[in-house]
């Protein structure tokens, strides 16, 4: 008996550890989440509550891997397997707020991914049809969309671009993967008065634009620059405009475009904490300035191409630079610098390389830096910015010269 009553007491301090256990990883993501909200997508601008709300609830970690949850919160891109990634979570906010969902909306979903996205609109809307063409990925956000309760969301395994006519029309359509154009079924299934926000352009050089239908017509609107993985299927293949990866190049490195006038450097996506300056560039009318005053707080510009490290040994990328007062942040990627990353065929990293990671102040220098390119790389990103540093850090023409391998 007495063997027994200690066999129960271990199963019930086992159970109520376990529960301690849950609970705090509970409490633990929930200030992540709350924490990426207030750094990541408030003070980017972020300001509709119900898009606060549902980023502040929607469990980010539970569409990710085992492996990768830590990170869940990071406003970053994760891959999810078979090439594709989880949008970091500003680009989620900013999508969604852009979109203006109202709560009795029917909204139509294009790349569903991880399922995050849906997730994030079915806590605002009445229903979400979503649809993905890579079918173990559109199975797996089925099932886990499922089992978290979003009884809202409807996942179909197909072609996103035909749309969904049986439950067309719909209030709004959002688009997670970048056309080389808006394809027509999804302008028809659009209701008269709805909304759509579609990432377009070449493979690495895509805006986002917003789309409202009125008397059968599109209204459309230029809004930021934006850099989706390349999609999968026939649409992605059937391209008219390819890079070439033998020819990797900066687009507008000079910094002196900005056609739509929203103060944001054309051709850099996820840009923060950046302005373009007319303090003194080096070249032309205008250079980029990063400025940070907290520790830690991203300030960044990130652009990306094809490489072929088959046929390309190097780089070398030449810049202008300049900086003032800047200190190195607290974590070991927390420093102004300009960092190459490079991807293989499945978007792995293989390698990167931080160039500069300065501090002080220095006045305008001319640098040139090589960079060696792994022979898997297939794809890079150059990261230019103080990262999580202070201070103000400047950049004018930069550019990419490649060196056979």
């Amino acid at each position: 008996m007495t063997a027994l009553k200690n066999c129960l007491r271990a199963a019930f301090l086992f159970t109520a550890l376990a529960l301690i256990d849950r609970t705090s990883a509970q409490d633990r993501y929930a200030e992540l989440r709350q924490k990426m909200v207030t750094t990541a997508i408030e003070a980017e601008g972020i300001t509709n509550p119900t898009v606060l709300a549902a980023m502040r609830k929607v469990p980010r970690h539970e569409f990710v891997s085992g492996n990768l949850k830590q990170q869940a919160y990071q406003d970053a891109a994760l891959p999810i397997g078979n090439q594709q990634t989880i949008s970091p979570p500003y680009i989620v906010a900013y999508m969604t707020e852009t979109l203006d969902p109202k709560p009795d909306d029917k909204v139509l979903e294009i790349g569903t991914g991880s399922g995050y996205q849906a997730a994030v609109l079915a806590e605002i809307v009445r229903e979400v049809y979503t649809i993905e063409i890579v079918s173990p990925l559109a199975k797996a956000a089925e099932k886990r969309l499922k089992s978290l309760g979003y009884d809202n969301v409807h996942v179909l395994d197909g072609d996103g671009y035909k749309g969904w006519p049986e439950h067309a029309p719909f209030d709004r359509i959002i688009v997670t993967c970048s056309p080389e154009s808006i394809p027509e079924p999804l302008v028809e299934q659009l209701k008269e008065g709805g909304r759509m926000i579609i990432p377009v352009g070449e493979r690495y050089q895509q805006s986002f634009y917003l789309l409202k239908k009125q008397d059968g017509k599109l209204e459309r609107e230029r809004l930021i620059s934006t850099l989706f993985v390349p999609m999968t299927g026939e649409s992605e293949n059937l391209r008219r405009v390819l890079p070439d990866p033998t020819r990797p190049e900066i687009v507008n490195g000079s910094f002196e475009l900005d056609e739509n006038s929203d103060g944001r450097v054309d051709g850099w996506h996820y840009q923060r904490l950046v302005e373009i300056s007319d303090n003194e560039p080096m070249q032309g009318s205008y250079c980029v300035k990063f400025e940070n005053r907290e520790a830690g707080q991203l300030a960044q510009a990130l652009q990306g191409t094809a490489i072929d490290g088959r046929k390309i040994g190097s780089l070398q990328l030449d810049y202008w630079v300049r900086y003032d007062s800047v200190l190195p942040g607290p974590g070991p990627a927390d420093q102004a610098a300009v960092v190459v990353h490079f991807y293989d065929h499945i978007r792995r990293e293989v390698g990167s390389t931080a160039l500069g990671r300065w501090r002080g102040s220095l006045g305008w220098q001319k640098t040139r830096s090589t960079v060696v390119v792994p022979a898997a790389a297939r794809e890079m990103i150059v990261r230019i910015g103080l990262n999580g540093a202070t201070g103000s850090l400047y950049f004018d023409d930069l550019k990419v010269i490649t060196v056979p391998r």
